[in-house]
């Protein structure tokens, strides 16, 4: 099967700083990858190098990182904005900080998809609305009407998953999307995320350094230390049989978040 989206040979310096060393992986099509590892260890920074989001002071230095088959380095910004949303989505660690706290989620939603195409603000509300019942979530109009600051993190959230899949990607990028929340609302949210996948086929990177979560949603697992891959593999073999001292260490420190 051909990779959705590969790193090869990725370099990520940040001023003077080498940040990520040679990575190599690829993602394809409706698999879930796992990106653990320590606070500081260029988890996001990978996800930012698909996107092109690294800012000013950061830039990839060598490799390649392709979007089927073309490398995302090589486009405009015009063209990278056409991926950015409708090909690739993106949830931040606390999506509350991303919406807009005076305008309504409903006004959000319909920017959004606005923003990458021609459709109708009645046509907008009524993907939302089905999205929202399939997600079962509660009173899908008045979370429609509703602004963030009325409601709860958890559910900024799960409205924030629900935004980056309305214009069903590809890929979905989620940079700890779980870190902020209660262990109720974790669960709520992995089973969400996997979802999306079987309503989608969407593929996930999912960056975090809660082994638990990614045990209860990874098929594939990358531990990263200082930039540099210590394993890669099959999430069931990386778990049970790590080959990695350090992998061995991270898995002795956290409790388990089962799949339900």
């Amino acid at each position: 099967m051909e990779a959705l989206l590969q790193y090869e040979s990725v370099e990520v310096l940040f001023g003077e700083r080498a940040v990520i060393h040679d990575v190599n992986f690829s993602l394809h099509p409706s698999e879930i990858l796992g990106i653990v590892g320590e606070s500081g260890s260029g988890k996001s920074t990978l996800l930012k190098a698909a996107l092109g989001l690294l800012g000013e002071n950061g830039v990839m230095t060598g490799g390649k990182l392709l979007y089927r088959g073309q490398n995302i380095l090589a486009l405009s910004e015009s063209a990278m904005r056409k991926i950015r949303g409708a090909e690739i989505g993106m949830i931040f660690q606390n999506v509350e900080a991303s919406l807009c706290p005076v305008r309504a989620i409903g006004d959000q939603i319909y920017e959004s998809m606005a923003a990458h195409g021609r459709i109708s603000r009645g046509l907008a509300r009524e993907k939302a609305l089905t999205l929202f019942e399939k997600l079962k979530f509660k009173d899908g109009e008045r979370l429609w009407k509703s602004y963030p600051f009325e409601l709860s993190g958890g559910m900024n959230q799960r409205v924030g998953i629900a935004i980056a899949m309305l214009m069903e990607p590809s890929v979905l990028l989620a940079d700890e999307p779980t870190s902020a929340l209660d262990v109720a609302v974790q669960r709520q949210v992995v089973r969400e995320m996997l979802q999306m996948r079987e309503l989608f086929g969407t593929a996930i990177i999912l960056v975090t350094h809660d082994i638990g979560v990614v045990s209860a949603m990874a098929d594939t697992i990358l531990v990263l230390k200082d930039g540099r891959v210590m394993e890669y593999g099959e999430a069931k073999s990386v778990l049970q049989n790590p080959q990695n001292a350090y992998t061995r260490r991270l898995l002795s420190a956290v409790p388990r978040l089962r799949r339900t």
